[in-house]
């Protein structure tokens, strides 16, 4: 999904204003603010504080995390009250895979969720949890709202390329050729282990799937304020291009990333760096080669002789050196799932195009990458091609016998109808899991408004919560 912002979803984005009918409020709960109808009476153990006009938090006076449960009001349409405890279980194991299922501890894990930002399908998509300046509270109402409805997965950035460090947080900078990794406070430290987004997400039972680098460019204005999106994009720039522009010299074809030594040398000093300070950690269920990788990117320039051959060439060559300094954690490609059909005349069937160079049959056999995904932004208000779409991965999952997920898919308007109908093929065919774009949250700036965000309390939200829930039943999950 190509945006001005980078198609990762990162949970922090949604809103968590949701109706209780409980006399007390949960842990991180919203318990007050403008157009706030529900308890104002924080649990045992928390505060009721003003976080801003529109969103008052019931914030924790110690360090535990309680069991909770979020009721769901029903929105405008049909559906039904839905009551979801969020995961008070301790996130142990690693998550590996058994044919074309997703495993722990030897039993079934199922991979759904809604696209909350911040990371997975038992996910949600939540890109910049990691990245915008966001305190624990507002990670953990993020990361609560998305276990609401079911997750136990997200999809994040591992990665932000910097040309001139500022305020935002960023992994990597660049002072002409050589770059440095950002280990403090505002980097790694802030996605550490110790600290937050790995933290925050495992306090609600959430596992991550992090992307190491993007195909685009740019991460968008729509998310935050004005100030942050002018310095966004005045500092941020896409992974891949960054790594050639600085290396290679600017206006220097985008495929590069793939072929060039100097290149690949520098994004396996970077994966390396990020891969092995998780090793050990059970909060982190995958790694993403890339974001949407192709032949071109925002810029539009290449070389001309980037193939399929070429791309999946670099992922043989990235997975396979991921397995050998981490054999704990799966491995995927992040891609978009275009298939290679030279008789069809429908774009996302032509992945031999030299602007894609993406054979999404022949890289899911690839050894060393454990799963597949793809994404639907690309006729979201067509609800036939996407049932197409839909089937075909299903039968191509089928064919190489390893799960499949459906990453970044939405619909204009979050047309219920259409999401339902997706929703059925997807637990008939067996398909792995899925991962909506996106959710929203009430944070402590105030109410968000992303791009085809979905609202805790929503009639897709509450569709969200029972998708998962059929999953699960589905899958015999004992999640």
């Amino acid at each position: 999904m190509k945006r001005s912002v980078l198609a990762l979803q990162v949970l922090l984005v949604s809103g968590f204003g949701v109706v209780s009918t409980q006399s007390t409020v949960s842990e991180w709960g919203q318990c007050g603010g403008i157009g706030f109808t529900g308890s104002t009476t924080c649990v045992v153990g928390t505060t009721c504080q003003v976080i801003n006009e529109w969103f008052f938090q019931c914030v924790p006076d110690s360090s535990s995390v309680g069991p909770t449960t979020t009721v769901l009001s029903t929105g405008t349409g049909s559906a039904t009250s839905t009551a979801i405890s969020s995961p008070t279980a301790t996130v142990t194991g690693f998550v590996k895979t058994s044919g074309i299922h997703f495993t722990l501890n030897g039993k079934p894990f199922t991979v759904v969720g809604q696209v909350l930002i911040t990371n997975s399908r038992n996910r949600a998509n939540a890109y910049w949890v990691g990245l915008m300046g966001y305190g624990v509270p507002d990670m953990m109402t993020a990361f609560h709202a998305i276990a609401a409805t079911g997750a136990s997965v997200c999809r994040t950035n591992g990665f932000n390329e910097v040309t001139a460090p500022g305020g935002v947080a960023y992994y990597q900078s660049w002072s002409g050729s050589t770059p440095t990794i950002n280990f403090g406070a505002n980097g790694l430290e802030n996605f550490a282990l110790a600290d937050n987004v790995v933290t925050a997400a495992k306090a609600n039972g959430i596992r991550l799937i992090v992307t190491l680098t993007n195909n685009w460019e740019d991460y968008g204005a729509f998310l935050v304020s004005i100030q942050l999106a002018l310095h966004l994009m005045n500092t941020l720039s896409g992974g891949m291009d960054v790594y050639v522009n600085q290396l290679l010299g600017q206006g220097q074809p985008h495929d590069f990333f793939y072929t060039n030594p100097t290149v690949i040398a520098a994004y396996k000093n970077y994966v390396k760096t990020f891969v092995t300070r998780y090793l050990n950690e059970p909060g982190i269920l995958a790694w993403e080669l890339a974001n949407e990788p192709r032949c071109l990117g925002t810029t539009g320039t290449g070389s001309g002789t980037c193939t399929i051959s070429t791309i999946s060439t670099w992922i043989e060559e990235m997975s396979s050196f991921i397995k050998s300094i981490d054999s704990n954690h799966l491995v995927a490609i992040g891609d978009e799932g275009f298939f290679n059909d030279p008789g069809n005349p429908t774009f996302v069937y032509q992945g031999f195009q030299p602007s894609l160079g993406i054979d999404f049959a022949a890289n899911l056999n690839i050894s060393t990458v454990d799963f597949g995904t793809f994404h639907d932004s690309y006729d979201n208000a067509d609800q036939t091609f996407g049932a197409q779409w839909i089937q075909d991965h299903a039968t191509t999952m089928i064919a190489s016998n390893k799960p499949v997920l459906m990453e970044e898919f939405s619909v204009a308007e979050n047309t219920i109808e259409q999401y339902t109908d997706w929703y059925s093929i997807i637990e008939s065919t067996g398909m792995a899991g899925d991962l909506i774009w996106q959710a929203g949250s009430i944070l402590s700036n105030g109410p968000s408004d992303p791009n085809l965000a979905v609202y805790p309390g929503s009639d897709v939200y509450i569709l969200n919560t029972q998708h998962a829930a059929a999953l699960r039943a589905r899958d015999g999950d004992p999640q």
